[in-house]
Formats: structure tokens, C-alpha cells, sequence
């Protein structure tokens, strides 16, 4: 009798260990994900501003192609107003959705893929002073190396660019006189997202 309950108070205790790291396990997890709500935030603005930019593009081709330069301004303001207002209206949409949606969609990920050991040592890295300055120097870094690739690469691309234009055009049957087709850069890029709030 003595052995059994002994066995039972094994169990029980092993149990409630398990159900405790298991606790500690989701509690990381939701910190971590909380932690991430910036990035999930930017992810969704991203995908908002994603959806928008090929009508913007049309619209700013079409702007330096189709609309008296006279009108130009007023219709490049009014373009951008209604890009301003698609945004507005579809970025708390997007953001709220991908909160929501977050910890249903990360947590079996980080659940299969990290211990709760490792769960700590990621929460201590990136709560990290040294996680933050590389955080805010990051940007930086991939906007200097961005813009020296441009600068060396750019003899090489824009004739590839040029000759894409004019064979996509003339695929499509339309005219490849003037405009894009012969590389001018438009004198307004109207109809940009929005800036960041």
C-alpha cells in the first residue's frame, strides 16, 4: 500500500512539474511574442503598403503619360489622398488581424524549435542592450550597403531595365516611343504610401 501511494505521489509530483514547465514554456513564448508586436505591426504595414504599390505605379505612370502636365499636381495630390485613405483604412484592419493572429500561428513554432532554455536566452538577447543598438544600427547598415550596390550596379542594370521596358511593351503591343521605354525617370513619384506613423 505504502508503494503505491508513493508511485501515485511520483506521478502526481512529475505531473505537476511537467504542467509547471509546460506553464513556463507558454509564459516565454507569449513574452516573446509580445515582444515581437513591433515587427508584427511593421509586417503588417508592409503587406498594406505592398498591396497599394502597383496601383500607385500605374497611377504615377499614367500620371506622366496620359495627364496634361498642367493637371499634373492636382491629380498626383488627389491620387496620394486616396492612397492615404485606402491605407488608413486598411492598415488597423491588417495590423489588428495579424496581432490576433500571431500567437496561434508562432507558437507551435516556437514551441517544436526551442527548449525553455533557449526561450530565456532569446528573451535575455534581444532584451539585451546590445540587441537594441544592433537593432537601430541595422537599418543603417542595410541602407549603406543598399546604396553602394545601386552605385556599382547601376551602368550594368539600367540598360537591362531600358531593353525590359521596350520588350515587355512591344509584347504588349503598345507603343515604346517616349516615357518609360526610353529610361526617362518620371519628374514626380506622386502616389507613394504614406509615411510611417
Amino acid at each position: 500500500m505504502k508503494k503505491i501511494k508513493l508511485a501515485l505521489l511520483t506521478v502526481a509530483l512529475a505531473s505537476s512539474s511537467m504542467a509547471a514547465m509546460a506553464q513556463d514554456k507558454a509564459t516565454l513564448i507569449k513574452q516573446f511574442i509580445d515582444i515581437q508586436r513591433p515587427g508584427i505591426e511593421s509586417l503588417a504595414r508592409g503587406l498594406v503598403e505592398q498591396s497599394s504599390s502597383p496601383i500607385a505605379q500605374a497611377g504615377s505612370q499614367y500620371l506622366q503619360t496620359q495627364v496634361p502636365e498642367a493637371k499634373r499636381e492636382s491629380a498626383a495630390k488627389a491620387a496620394d489622398a486616396e492612397l492615404k485613405k485606402y491605407f488608413d483604412d486598411a492598415y488597423p484592419l491588417v495590423r489588428d488581424k495579424a496581432i490576433q493572429l500571431a500567437p496561434g500561428a508562432l507558437t507551435p513554432l516556437l514551441e517544436q524549435n526551442f527548449s525553455e532554455d533557449e526561450l530565456k536566452q532569446l528573451l535575455a538577447w534581444i532584451n539585451s542592450p546590445l540587441s537594441k543598438k544592433y537593432q537601430e544600427l541595422n537599418p543603417k547598415m542595410q541602407t549603406a550597403l543598399t546604396e553602394k550596390l545601386v552605385a556599382e550596379t547601376r551602368a550594368a542594370i539600367e540598360p537591362k531595365m531600358r531593353a525590359l521596358d521596350t520588350n515587355v511593351a512591344k509584347a504588349l503591343g503598345a507603343p515604346t516611343d517616349g516615357g518609360a521605354a526610353q529610361g526617362s525617370a518620371p519628374a514626380k513619384a506622386p502616389a507613394k504610401a504614406p509615411a510611417k506613423k
